[in-house]
């Protein structure tokens, strides 16, 4: 579900020009569909990668478990370190001298490709792979603390009891305070070796905790529990008209700029990091909540797309960039567009991921 939402995330960005995507189409939207555009990828952008990281944390609890340190970390090597590298050397490169070559500032195509290598340059070319680059930093950290005391990978004392809501709350107003304070120097909109570090307190959070839950088995029962169902339903019904009413009340109708509300010591960065971190708390929560209520069942069609889902995170940039490129000429408005852009690109996406797991080589990797 997770993975359909970067699709469409990705897919919002090319037509609302809102975020960073190598292929930004049409005119600019106007200003209540670019809040439409805003409100929905902010609330997508406030839980969607937390729980990537929360999951990729728990699995790894039971991987260190079955594995030495310097195992897990030979294996996160080659499992999160080979894609990215295929990404930044291969894939970004058909993006930016083939599909898109004149949105690239290395030259003409002759040299250009070796200039981006030589130059170093390709280190910013992750992509959405920067999430898996970013997770190999995190693994290897978890490796040398476990390494340095090795009882961190052994269950804890206190087996299937979940936090309760105080617990959360607390969680919650952590990471307001980390956002908060990390964005008076790394503000929104910046970012380090294509890694928005604005994001990160959430990130390493999210990770951790997915780890103490492994170790505690606690995690089933936080997403069953009144807690999980309770921060959904308000993460959903209060989110919306929380961020229009911080909008609002920071000027954004009156032409306040996005920099306001970005970072710095002011009441606007504390305003937007607070609803973020409590409306994506509450909606990822609540899509646990709900997938483990629904959605927990293994079928042969869920453990396929199941299968094919990280090849659909690497492979989804191509796709959605030729489509875009195929859709100029259809004339429609950004809503339309974004939709036949999602849908058509989770299906290409499916297939071509598909496609890599039946060649030599690739499979391994996806």
């Amino acid at each position: 579900m997770v993975i359909v939402l970067v699709v469409n995330m990705h897919a919002c960005v090319t037509y609302s020009h809102i975020g960073g995507w190598p292929v930004k189409d049409g005119p600019d939207p106007l200003p209540l569909d670019k809040m439409a555009f805003a409100i929905w990828q902010g609330h997508l952008q406030s839980f969607f990668m937390g729980i990537l990281f929360l999951l990729a944390g728990y699995f790894a609890h039971g991987s260190l478990r079955r594995r030495s340190p310097a195992g897990f970390t030979r294996e996160r090597l080659f499992r999160l370190g080979a894609p990215t590298l295929l990404y930044m050397v291969v894939l970004n490169a058909v993006v930016l001298f083939v599909i898109n070559p004149n949105g690239n500032d290395y030259g003409s195509r002759t040299g250009a490709y070796l200039r981006y290598l030589y130059t170093g340059h390709f280190l910013w070319g992750t992509g959405p792979m920067w999430f898996a680059a970013a997770l190999l930093g995190f693994s290897v950290a978890l490796a040398c603390l476990v390494a340095l005391k090795p009882s961190l990978a052994a269950d804890c004392a206190n087996i299937g009891k979940p936090p309760g809501a105080a617990a959360v709350w607390a969680w919650g107003l952590a990471l307001v305070a980390a956002t908060f304070l990390v964005r008076t120097a790394q503000p929104l909109g910046t970012s380090v070796l294509n890694m928005q570090l604005c994001y990160f307190p959430q990130y390493i959070l999210a990770f951790a905790t997915g780890f103490a839950a492994a170790r505690g088995r606690w995690l089933a029962a936080l997403a069953r529990s009144s807690t999980a169902r309770r921060a959904g339903w308000m993460g959903l019904l209060l989110g919306p008209p929380a961020l229009v009413a911080i909008s609002l009340a920071g000027g954004v109708m009156k032409g306040a700029p996005f920099e306001a509300f970005s970072g710095g010591w002011n009441i606007r960065s504390l305003g937007i990091a607070a609803w973020e971190q409590l409306a994506g708390l509450g909606l990822g929560l609540g899509a646990l909540a709900f997938c483990s209520g629904k959605l927990n069942e293994s079928t042969p069609l869920a453990r396929w797309l199941s299968e094919r889902s990280f090849g659909v995170y690497l492979f989804h940039p191509l796709v959605l960039i030729l489509l875009t490129v195929a859709y100029r000429p259809i004339a429609a408005n950004g809503f339309f567009k974004v939709s036949l852009l999602t849908g058509t690109g989770v299906i290409g996406s499916f297939i071509v991921a598909d496609v890599a797991r039946r060649i030599p080589g690739l499979r391994s990797l996806v």
